[in-house]
């Protein structure tokens, strides 16, 4: 299933964050109080945070995700839900009689399984209008003295305490596509307690070169003799349909010709949302194989740490109190180590069992041959598209060989 040919697969992002929240007849709002009311005027004046306004893209882009069909497919990614929900249950002891704030909960799976962990109260805030049906499981399942649903934007609701935790599932495509992880920020410089616990707590995006020339063939090869008639007029064609967008697939450990490069650490507590609008790093790989080089994959980690250090209004505070404790790992909980200290990972990499996030391949128009220990150099910069700033814009220069290249591309 590629990215390029499936509209329906550009709904798939994460989008849960939307309009307004509603007035207090539809059960959905809580008012805010005066000392909330004078809290959020100090942030409106003195944090670097300016609230995003909520453009027609935003409003398509929440409405994307009132189809059920979307949320049933991430729910479906067992190695996404029964990750989190083994985090949850690994820092119960952070959550147990505690406030959580859920951005994004969608359906409100994540917040009933907080909610079954031991939270005092959670608020499962949601822009789409799943949130209305977000509030029916709620009740159908007797939490509703426990889980109170927002439908609005995190950066428009207004509520009236400070939250313990926060816990979102605000990855996209390539980790950043899709920008929700500025609503977790907004969250966290608004409402999470000091010392507080973010969940997941880190993320990293890697990228390396990779060979694949079964889909090479596939896409390319074909229009060389197609029932005996020569129709390489139409390669130029076949090359920019296939390959002028990224493409969202299944690849192997196999196709990946080096040791990764990160591209982009995510602290989800000290991270500031100006950091998000562009992304820039320099790669240096040496490839182990001869082979053709047909582009470069991205994918993502995140970590479920409980300890770290996080800002409060500005100001990062010390470590924070909480940890998980040592639960026994089942099959869906990896351990890693993208920090010094062991933590619950959620992995997206292509040795991996596959997940609905898949890979991210950026595609060459055509590939490169290239040797055992050969340099593959040049950088990638990442940045939110001007016109819609859920699009990302991909700029990539490359050197190997001694030839020099530039691919431009936007994931929309």
């Amino acid at each position: 299933m590629y990215y390029h040919s499936q509209q329906q697969q550009r709904v798939k992002r994460r989008a849960r964050g939307g309009g307004r929240s509603r007035d207090s007849s539809d059960g959905f709002r809580v008012y805010v109080s005066g000392e909330q009311q004078e809290q959020q005027r100090r942030y409106d004046s003195d944090s670097e945070q300016k609230v995003t306004p909520c453009t027609d893209f935003d409003m398509a882009y929440f409405h994307s995700y009132a189809h059920i069909g979307i949320h049933q497919e991430m729910i479906k990614d067992r190695i996404r839900t029964e990750t989190y929900r083994d985090a949850i249950m690994q820092h119960h002891n952070c959550i147990e009689g505690k406030v959580v704030m859920d951005v994004g909960c969608g359906t409100g799976i994540l917040s009933i399984f907080c909610a079954q962990a031991g939270a005092k109260r959670v608020y499962a805030v949601d822009a789409s209008d799943i949130a209305i049906q977000a509030n029916e499981v709620v009740k159908a399942n007797n939490l509703s003295d426990k889980i109170i649903v927002l439908h609005g934007r995190v950066e428009d609701v207004d509520i009236d305490e400070e939250v313990d935790v926060i816990i979102s599932e605000w990855m996209g495509y390539m980790l950043l596509y899709e920008s929700m992880l500025g609503s977790v920020i907004t969250a966290r410089d608004r409402w999470l307690k000091r010392g507080g616990l973010i969940l997941p707590s880190h993320a990293a995006l890697y990228m390396a070169p990779v060979t694949h020339p079964d889909r090479y063939s596939e896409s390319i090869d074909f229009w060389h003799n197609v029932y005996g008639i020569d129709m390489s007029a139409m390669l130029p064609l076949a090359k920019q349909c296939a390959f002028e967008e990224p493409s969202v697939e299944t690849i192997s450990g196999e196709n990946v010709l080096t040791w990764p490069h990160m591209v982009k650490h995510v602290d989800c507590y000290t991270i500031q949302i100006h950091e998000l609008e562009s992304v820039t790093t320099r790669f240096q790989f040496k490839s182990m194989m001869r082979a053709p080089l047909h582009g470069f994959a991205f994918w993502f980690d995140v970590e479920f740490s409980g300890s770290g250090t996080q800002p409060t209004n500005g100001h990062v505070t010390g470590l924070l109190s909480c940890s998980s404790n040592s639960l026994p790992l089942d099959g869906s909980q990896r351990k890693k180590k993208m920090n010094p200290n062991d933590a619950l990972v959620l992995s997206t990499a292509p040795e991996e069992p596959p997940t609905h996030w898949q890979q991210t391949l950026i595609y060459f128009y055509d590939p490169i041959e290239v040797e055992q220990d050969q340099l593959i150099e040049g950088s990638v910069t990442l940045s939110q598209s001007k016109e819609n700033r859920r699009f990302m814009n991909i700029h990539l220069e490359y050197t190997s060989g001694g030839r020099s290249f530039v691919k431009e591309s936007v994931m929309r």
